[in-house]
């Protein structure tokens, strides 16, 4: 196995990613994550997706999008959410490779 060079990370570079793993750490927000996937979907949309008020989808929305994982665009009266860029998709989709059940099974 390769060895990496290790990068200094500065202390609010940490922070800002901690804070980030742990609002995806949600149940209902890595639900929210894994429905988006690279579309952009309204907050009605998503809320009858998963299965919750709208009142709450939008709660944990603005969780993800405070955290700068998703951006929103207002339309007329709708909102859409989406991923913000390629590399949080890569993320999300790695971690979803990794940590799913199966795969953590020996």
């Amino acid at each position: 196995m390769t060895k990496t060079p290790k990068e200094d990370v500065s202390p609010e570079d940490a922070v800002l990613t901690a804070d980030a793993l742990k609002a995806m750490g949600h149940p209902l927000r890595w639900r929210i994550l894994c429905t988006l996937g690279d579309d952009e979907i309204t907050v009605g949309e998503l809320a009858r997706q998963i299965g919750t008020t709208q009142s709450n989808m939008s709660q944990h929305l603005d969780q993800l999008r405070n955290k700068r994982i998703l951006v929103s665009r207002k339309e007329a009266n709708r909102i859409y959410y989406r991923v913000r860029n390629e590399a949080l998709l890569e993320l999300i989709g790695s971690m979803r490779s990794v940590l799913c059940q199966t795969n953590l099974e020996d």
